[in-house]
């Protein structure tokens, strides 16, 4: 690693890089070591089991020694699948709290954040090892098969694919997904909508292929930055350095002189070429289908491949959620939506939180405390309609502020008793989703959102019937006094 480091002191610096984030979890005991898995199945089903097994807390997962490959080539997965370590990666206060997490992220927007676009420098680990034309063979990588059905091995799960646009040179990080073909060969899967799938069809509107970098071993922070709505024009690598309090480096590509992030772990570059298809797909993906069938895609053809002596592949798993990205995705989606709903104009947020049985986007709940009539309803559309909100959302459930947002059981009790579904949900018609919806057969790639008033009625919310519960200052002095004998016996 870059430095010696010391898990009582980790709070007062910043990572450099992925590796420093693994480390801090081994140091932490947050980090499972898996020697000899199989890259067919076996890992992506163990990323599965662990995900699966505590939302919030779920360890990191290191991958080594596959079968068939020296050691040293390895994965990483779930790097940021709880709240410490996800709060240690954006330099943020370590909590258990989901939800205090979610703040701090929304008090950084508020009063410190600014960005920070990246600094080009001459060298970094990424020159390390430089494969060129012949010599390129993607497989020398354990890229997984994840799930049983998918078509092919995935490299880029866990990924930023950098394009820069051609006519005004703005570099765009977005994260798709990544499926090798053959040893120098991929495909690229990107929604219609998205920024990437924009820049290429310029390119290819001028008969030109495509350049591109797909860095797929990476610092969180990027992958985070990419797999958001980062607004049109915004360097997502300028947005992540903002997290991270510093500047990423960057080294000007060989080919096309896209930014490589000098501490990546694994780079791939070539060009998306026009006028060729190879079939891609199926993908599990993260609404937890396999939602996109198979496409014939525009070939991508690496020449050339940069990585790090001991090379890490991060890797996603998409699946029936909970998932291995799910969790920090939740947040900072949470975050987001929180910031733009209340520069929009909305008062009296209490929280926010997407969760993650709704695939991150589908099921979003919005804490208000009411301060007028058709507050509640100003909130749900202002959530499904601002730009981290609306992509491929469904439902949103505005709720009072006795509500904790993030608990599905206090979510589900307001839709239950304080809603009239009849006057108190209403729908957008013809929003922006993807192909990725399993509720969607072919285009246009639209769907509806129900907008639920969970609220306490706004005319006559002082006449509601008191809620049965314990005072708060009750419960405290009660479990003081029993502290250590309402445990149940074990065995």
């Amino acid at each position: 690693m870059n430095q010696p480091y010391d898990v009582r002191t980790h709070e007062a610096r910043r990572h450099e890089d992925l590796r420093d984030i693994i480390e801090h979890a081994d140091a932490s005991g947050q980090l499972v070591h898996v020697d000899g898995a199989d890259w067919n199945l076996e890992a992506g089903v163990i990323a599965e089991i662990v995900a699966h097994s505590t939302a919030g807390k779920a360890p990191a997962i290191l991958f080594d020694n596959f079968p068939g490959y020296a050691p040293g080539m390895r994965v990483v997965s779930g790097i940021h699948n709880s709240t410490r370590r996800l709060a240690y990666t954006l330099g943020l206060p370590s909590t258990d709290s989901q939800m205090e997490l979610v703040k701090s992220y929304r008090e950084r927007m508020k009063s410190e954040f600014k960005f920070m676009p990246p600094v080009e420098v001459s060298t970094g680990p990424i020159l390390e090892n430089v494969d060129r034309d012949d010599d390129v063979d993607i497989f020398k990588f354990p890229v997984p098969f994840i799930h049983e059905m998918d078509g092919g091995r995935y490299i880029g799960t866990y990924d930023m694919v950098i394009m820069k646009d051609p006519d005004n040179g703005w570099v765009n990080g977005g994260t798709y997904r990544v499926q090798v073909h053959d040893k120098k060969t991929v495909g690229i899967w990107m929604s219609p909508s998205k920024h990437g799938r924009m820049i290429q069809e310029k390119y290819f509107a001028r008969g030109e292929p495509c350049p591109v970098l797909i860095c797929c071993g990476l610092d969180p922070l990027l992958f985070l930055a990419a797999s958001h709505e980062i607004k049109m024009g915004v360097s997502e690598f300028a947005y992540a350095g903002g997290q991270r309090g510093r500047p990423f480096e960057v080294i000007a590509s060989e080919l096309h002189g896209l930014p490589i992030p000098s501490y990546a772990e694994v780079v791939l570059e070539g060009e998306i070429v026009p006028n060729t298809n190879h079939r891609e797909g199926p993908f599990g993906e993260f609404t937890g289908y396999y939602a996109s069938g198979t496409h014939d895609l525009p070939e991508t053809r690496i020449r050339r491949v940069y990585h790090r002596n001991n090379p890490i592949l991060t890797m996603a798993s998409p699946m029936r959620p909970p998932t291995d990205v799910s969790f920090a995705k939740c947040i900072v989606q949470s975050a987001m939506i929180w910031e733009e709903i209340e520069n929009a104009g909305l008062p009296g947020v209490q929280g926010v939180w997407c969760h993650e049985a709704g695939a991150i986007r589908m099921f979003v709940v919005v804490s208000i405390k009411q301060m007028h009539a058709g507050h509640a309803a100003r909130a749900g559309f202002l959530a499904a309609n601002c730009h981290s909100g609306n992509y491929a959302g469904r439902w949103v459930v505005v709720v009072d502020d006795d509500i904790d947002p993030t608990n599905l059981a206090d979510v589900i009790w307001a839709m239950a008793t304080r809603c009239e579904p009849a006057e108190e949900i209403e729908f957008i018609k013809r929003a922006w989703s993807t192909p990725l919806d399993p509720m969607l057969r072919k285009p246009p790639w639209q769907n509806s959102r129900a907008i639920v008033d969970a609220c306490r009625p706004w005319g006559w919310r002082n006449e509601f019937p008191e809620v049965a519960s314990a005072s708060r200052e009750l419960r405290e002095k009660v479990a003081a006094k029993w502290a250590g004998k309402l445990a149940p016996r074990q065995g």
